[in-house]
Order: structure tokens, then sequence, then C-alpha cells
């Protein structure tokens, strides 16, 4: 079975590499050579090949340095250490040092691509487990509020799709996590899942990270490189923060989703991919759109379907749960014994703003499994920043009974008559509206939030005006 993937191949004797340079490049393997193990440790702080086959004895760092070295930052990375010393104590080096294999010059050329094929194969089955276990963490979404319920539906209904999606969602909601679902739940779920952060990466290096590169194509460019498409080729690729994408490259991006194919960076020979696109933002696109800062055909592309993420303010009711969710979690990985809230700590938090969303709530749980001194966690043990917060939250709360004698004295002292023919309407229409939002819609979860019935809160709708013929249904 043919095996792709990116070897490097270190050694000082020029014979040598261009010896594995050859056999590798015709097994189908993408090949960079080094001829000191001091270039490779500087190369793996930006880049990562799936094998290293290098040589013992080097001027400068030998191998088995080399070895330590990687062994530290890369424990899943496999090495094979070769050397014309055929003598015990070279292999057993090797072997404690943590070399895959260990290979003895001279070597038979097939065997060696052989060997080198092996490690390849291994590591990417270390790749696989690593995405099984990120994607079994990550797709456990937790949500009972009706908005996020709502979310729910949307995944379910689209679990037999490849169509392209648009989350939007304020940042720290759990948009990724969304996407891993949308991924998992989809025929591609046994491809890969390739996540790319548009506003992590430099604007220069964005169609390298996407389309890749060919060797030379630029300074720097040693040996040509796939990118993020080609990693996803049957599978998902996520674009996060997508309204952060350069222009230029919202321009190369629109003709890979018309044509399936696009040019590596430098490269004259098209790539074909099927790739599923999820796109992720928590800003605006129609008014990027309308500003001319993002490309309104290419936001048509990718705004065939949307799904829209709840604040965590919007769905106050799952915190209890994710609380318990991320203590539980975060004392496995500290292996301690898991924190528990109390029950007025629990209150207090699920009044909180959390302007940080989910993401702010799970740190607070990793801080509190760490700082908290007793199991049971006190209102006094939450960070400080969270208590001066719920503080300025419940100056706001109560300023608004202060608000309304305060708008009710004035009317009144204007010898204004029939005011509450005015604040009446006025109060109701904003308790709805809210109910509405935080139900994304759902008129008999809006009505029972409110503690009326839903033939009263369609009554109300319409007598105040607020039909816009937008209701949910409530029986999907």
């Amino acid at each position: 079975m043919r095996i792709s993937g990116n070897v490097w191949i270190v050694d000082d004797d020029r014979s040598i590499r261009w010896v594995l340079e050859k056999a590798l490049s015709q097994a189908g393997l993408e090949t960079q050579s080094f001829d000191n193990a001091d270039d490779v440790l500087r190369r793996l702080g930006r880049d990562c090949p799936d094998a290293i086959i290098s040589d013992i004895r080097m001027p400068g760092t030998d191998g088995l340095q080399m070895l330590d070295k990687v062994q530290a930052e890369h424990p899943d990375l496999p090495i094979i250490i070769m050397t014309a010393h055929s003598d015990l104590e070279s292999a057993v080096a090797s072997y404690q040092g943590g070399a895959f294999e260990y290979l003895p010059k001279p070597f038979d050329v097939d065997e060696a691509v052989a060997l080198v094929q092996r490690a390849v194969a291994h590591a990417h089955e270390q790749q696989q487990e690593v995405a099984e276990q990120v994607m079994g963490r990550a797709t456990e979404i937790i949500g009972e509020a009706p908005a996020m319920q709502e979310v729910f539906r949307a995944i379910g209904r689209l679990s037999q799709s490849n169509i392209t999606v648009l989350i939007n969602g304020e940042s720290g909601t759990g948009k990724e996590l969304v996407a891993h679902a949308l991924h998992k739940h989809s025929p591609r779920a046994s491809r890969p899942f390739i996540p790319l952060n548009m506003a992590a990466i430099p604007k220069d290096l964005i169609e390298s990270e996407l389309f890749g590169h060919e060797k030379g194509a630029f300074t720097g460019a040693a040996a040509a490189r796939r990118g993020r498409f080609e990693q996803a080729d049957g599978g998902t690729l996520f674009l996060d923060e997508i309204g952060d994408m350069p222009a230029d490259t919202q321009t190369r991006l629109l003709r890979v989703l018309a044509d399936g194919e696009f040019y590596r960076v430098g490269g004259h020979t098209p790539v074909k991919v099927d790739v599923r696109i999820i796109a992720a933002t928590h800003q605006n696109l129609e008014k990027l759109v309308a500003d001319g800062r993002f490309r309104e055909d290419l936001f048509h592309r990718l705004n065939v379907i949307r799904i829209h993420i709840p604040k965590l303010s919007d769905r106050r009711e799952d915190i209890p749960r994710l609380a318990q969710h991320f203590l539980a979690t975060s004392a496995k990985e500290l292996n301690v014994e898991p924190k528990v809230l109390k029950a007025d700590t629990e209150k207090f938090m699920c009044h909180l703003p959390w302007q940080g969303n989910v993401r702010q709530l799970e740190n607070t749980c990793r801080w509190l499994t760490v700082m908290a001194s007793g199991r049971e966690v006190l209102i006094e043990d939450l960070p400080p920043e969270l208590l001066e917060q719920q503080d300025q939250g419940t100056t706001v709360s109560s300023n608004w009974e202060q608000a309304l004698r305060l708008w009710t004295d004035q009317q009144l002292g204007c010898g204004r008559q029939g005011i509450l023919d005015e604040a009446v309407p006025a109060f109701e229409r904003i308790m709805i509206e809210t109910a509405l939002k935080h139900t994304a819609g759902r008129r008999r979860d809006a009505a029972q939030l409110l503690g009326w019935g839903r033939n009263t809160l369609t009554r109300k709708i319409k007598e105040l005006g607020m039909d816009g013929g937008n209701e949910q249904d409530d029986d999907e």
C-alpha cells in the first residue's frame, strides 16, 4: 500500500541524502534533507514532519543528542537512527533515547524505504488516536436551554449533509465545538477535521497555510508543503474568524468553492480536493459586506445554512451543569478530587455577566480547582474580578426600579396623565422581546419563562403590534 507523508533526512554525507531522497520520493513520500541536526531543531520550531531518519555521528549536535531534544518536544514523532558504527552500544543508546528503529549502514535501500513507510504509518496512527481523543472531548456540548436545543436540532438536521455552514456567535461561545459536532455527525466523520483560525495567522502566510506551497515558492520554502485544503481532503475544513480573511485570499477561496481545485503557492499544477467548509465568525458579516471589507459573493457561498450560538448570559440555566462538567474535567486533568459548588455559590455564578462566555466559565473552574481551599466552593473563593462584576451587575439590576421611579416622577411633574398606558406596553414589549431572544423565537418556551400560557403570549404580541410573521414552529 502506498503511504504519503513528509520525511526529513539528516546526514552529513551528501551521497546518503541523495540515495534516500530518490528512493523515498519514488515511494510517494515528500522529503527534506539537512546536513546537520541544529538546522532540524530550528526548523521544528515552525514545522513538523511525519518521520525523521538521521545519522548518529555528525559534526555539532549528533543524532542521539538531537533525538533527546526532539523527544522532549515531540514524543510521538518517530525517529530512525542510522549509523556506520554497527555496534551494540549505538543500538542500545538509540532505543534508550526513544528511537523508533535502528538502521545500520550499509543498508538495503528497499529495506530502508519499508522501514520509513512503517514509521510514517505509525505516525498517522498516533495522529488519528490524538484526533479521536480531541474529538471525544470537543463534541461534548452541554445545553438544556431552549436556545441551545435549537443548535442541537440544527446539528441533527444536517447530520447526513455535506452542506456549507456558517456559525455565528461571540468569542468563547463554543463555535469550534459545534463545528466538531457537525463533522462528527456527518458522512465525513471518518475523514480529517482541520481547523484554521484566520485571526491567528500573519496575513502574508495565510495563503501558504490554506493552499500549501511548492519548493522555492518564497524565501524559506525549502520543501513542498501541503496546505490545510489538502490535509482536509475528503473531510471538513473549519475556517474560524472568517471575517478576518484578507481580500485577496477571499478571492482564491471563492474560486476553490466554485471549482473544487486550486494551485499551491508557486505551483502550476491544479490540485483537486473534496472538502466541506464550515466557517465561523463573531463579526457581523452583512456589515462587513456593506462596508466593502468582505466579498458579497463569498458571503452568499458560505451563508447556505447559518447556526447562531447563544452567549452564556442567554442560557443561564446551563451554567450549573457546565460548571459541574468543567470542575470534574479540571480535577481529572490535575488528578485531584473535584470541587463542588455550594448552592448559594451556584446561584451567584448564574447571575454573573460572563462576557467571556463558556470559555470564561471553563477558565474560572480551572482556577477554582487549583485555588479554592476547601472541597466546597464558597462565594468568597471566586476570583476577585468576578466579585467586582457581580457588584456592578447588582447595581444595574437594582437601578431599574429607581429609573422607573425617576421617569414616573418626571412624567407626573410635567402634568402627564394616563402614563400606565405608555409604560405597561413598553414594559411588556421589552420582557417579551428578551424572552423570545432567550428561546431563539420559540413562543411556547418564551411563554413559560414569562409565566404565561402560549395563547396569552400570542395575544399580547398581536396587541403590541409585534407579530412580524416570524413565529417559530413549536412542533418541529
